[in-house]
């Protein structure tokens, strides 16, 4: 379930399937169903050891919606096995990217002053 940081930031603790493609599944709905402005979105990949092609998938349609409303997504904790899949798909040029929750938590609020 997406933690609320703050009024303009959700984290999302991510784990490998299958609660990957629901918490992605989660976050798009919310961006969906929300009458306001959505919030950037810092998805720790902290426990996440591979992603398939659905999961990429879902990233894509996150940032597109997110990005429609003014908003980034950040991605921390990424493993060397995950960042490999990123790189290989290109999604490394698409993305940003922070070593932890707190600098991917900092780049969005310097991002928003």
């Amino acid at each position: 379930m997406p933690t609320r940081w703050s009024d303009d930031i959700t984290v999302s603790e991510l784990a490998d399937e299958p609660a990957l493609s629901e918490e992605l599944g989660n976050l798009i709905a919310q961006i969906e169903n929300q009458a306001q402005r959505a919030s950037h979105a810092v998805l720790n990949f902290n426990d996440v050891t591979y992603v398939n092609s659905s999961n990429l998938g879902q990233l894509l349609t996150l940032r597109k919606k997110l990005l429609e409303s003014g908003r980034f997504v950040v991605m921390c904790g990424v493993c060397d096995e995950v960042m490999a899949v990123i790189r290989v798909t290109g999604l490394d040029r698409v993305f940003r990217f922070a070593p932890d929750p707190l600098t991917a938590l900092a780049m969005l609020q310097i991002a928003d002053e």
